[in-house]
């Protein structure tokens, strides 16, 4: 069984992926794959500098923060990335995948919904959590200003639009609550997986 997890930046998805990975759950993370497709398919690292130009790149690693400060800023470049990279990511995914031997996976990704990808999934599972919470986790996180923390979030679908979209909603406030909602979620999923 193939299972969702998204949420909005600053959720606490990794939070999420982390309790359910304790729990023996093979989990893949579409960010940090999509990084290193990036930086490691050459076709793709030939797309990416074709239309972003050449400072995409330095000595032939992503430079992480030009590409973000061309995108965030702008629905289209961003477009235009996700088109790029998406495809790769669903073809990684289902190679690894097809090498895990466990009830169900995990696939975690911020946008799910942004894409259009919710019937790839069995199961959705959606983090939530207040958005000053947000602000602040992504603020200390990544050394973000507001500012381009509120265009990310700008750039995700709102939280209320897609809890009807998801089979699961985990409301990520305090890490104990979470923990054992996970635990309870797990052994759903157990279920729903035989």
């Amino acid at each position: 069984m193939t299972v969702g997890l998204t949420g909005g930046i600053g959720s606490g998805k990794s939070t999420v992926a982390s309790l359910f990975s304790d729990l023996g759950v093979p989990i893949y993370n579409s960010d940090l794959e999509a990084k290193k497709l990036m930086n490691s398919l050459e076709p793709l690292k030939q797309d990416i500098e074709a239309y972003f130009g050449y400072e995409s790149y330095s000595s032939g690693i992503l430079n992480k923060k030009f590409i973000a400060d061309s995108v965030f800023s702008d629905k289209k470049k961003l477009a235009v990335l996700n088109k790029l990279v998406h495809p790769q990511v669903k073809v990684h995914f289902s190679q690894w995948k097809a090498k895990q031997n466990y009830a169900y996976v995990i696939q975690e990704s911020a946008l799910i919904f942004e894409q259009g990808s919710e019937n790839f999934y069995d199961r959705i599972i959606l983090v939530i959590a207040p958005l000053e919470a947000r602000i602040q986790r992504v603020i200390s996180r990544d050394n973000s200003q507001r500012h381009q923390v509120l265009d990310r979030i700008g750039n995700q679908i709102a939280d209320e639009d897609k809890i009807n979209l998801a089979d699961f909603v985990i409301k990520n406030k305090k890490l104990n609550k979470t923990k054992a909602i996970v635990l309870e979620l797990h052994k759903t999923l157990l279920d729903l997986s035989n």
